[in-house]
């Protein structure tokens, strides 16, 4: 069968169910633990190959140059260490909003990366992948992975774990959190006790949180509001508003999809958002 010469696919967002800084390396990366899901809400990409070795963006990603674009760096980096002659044009229809703890752009980067290793025929394994993606950014190795992870280390050591096909009400506040500044923030809690994996399948998200949100909610007035209103319509939620990631995206969990879409409606049209489920696999593993 002739390999297609065109392939598309869902980049899905990410949620952090919790995220506790547990220490810092000597190198100044922060040790981290945390429960990354998958959303079925994300960002569409469209990779035709090239016969001529070029790699181009044929989107335009406002704010972000062509050569500094992750998914570009991604196409790249596989055609230099996988030595191919091939290139490729690179279409993202973006939807994740950027800055949100969404995952976006290391989601764009590990879809580019699964696409082209079928597009040019590369047969590289995940480890490969995963070990390639980690050098663009810490949360690609997880998409890589492609399912609902227990991730510590910097993110890239990951174990596959159940989370409940829960559905989710995000809310996404006008304003990019830059994670170096929240990282760097002196009030940052960096030693939060570490959790062992048994503890989570045991007890779940009892007594878990996000290290960083105090933070971001202190500095943030916009991420600040948008945790208050999620959570005064979250009566029906599993755990509460939380804030994935370095924010500034806040979410709240339900069991339901009617219990979320009616917590969203009480929110529209003040607080720009969506509604997704989670879903346990990358719909391109």
């Amino acid at each position: 069968m002739a390999t297609p010469l065109t392939l598309t696919g869902l980049a899905p967002a990410k949620l952090n169910l919790f995220l506790h800084v547990v220490g810092r390396r000597a190198d100044g990366y922060h040790l981290l633990q945390s429960a990354f899901t998958l959303l079925d809400f994300g960002d569409d990409l469209r990779i035709a190959r090239r016969e001529d070795g070029a790699i181009r963006r044929v989107s335009v990603l406002n704010g972000v140059a062509e050569q500094d674009d992750l998914v570009v760096r991604a196409a790249r980096a596989l055609q230099s260490a996988a030595r191919t002659p091939f290139g490729a044009d690179i279409e993202v229809t973006k939807r994740i909003p950027m800055g949100g703890g969404l995952g976006g752009g290391s989601s764009d980067a590990a879809s580019a990366l699964l696409l082209l290793n079928r597009l040019w025929q590369l047969g590289l394994s995940e480890g490969e992948l995963r070990e390639l993606g980690l050098s663009l950014g810490a949360d690609v190795p997880f998409f890589i992975f492609g399912r609902s992870a227990w991730a510590e280390g910097v993110g890239e050591l990951l174990q596959p774990i159940d989370i409940p096909a829960w559905w989710y009400v995000v809310i996404c506040p006008p304003v990019s959190v830059p994670t170096p500044v929240v990282f760097g923030h002196p009030e940052l809690t960096r030693n939060t006790i570490p959790r062992k994996i048994a503890d989570f399948s045991a007890s779940g998200l009892v007594g878990a949180h996000n290290d960083l949100q105090p933070v971001v909610l202190k500095q943030f007035p916009a991420v600040a509001a948008s945790f208050a209103a999620l959570q005064a319509v979250s009566q029906k939620s599993v755990f509460g508003a939380r804030m994935t990631g370095s924010g500034a995206c806040i979410f709240a969990a339900f069991e339901s999809g009617q219990d979320a879409r009616e917590a969203f409606q009480r929110l529209q049209p003040g607080y720009p958002g969506f509604v997704a489920q989670g879903i346990e696999h990358h719909p391109l593993r």
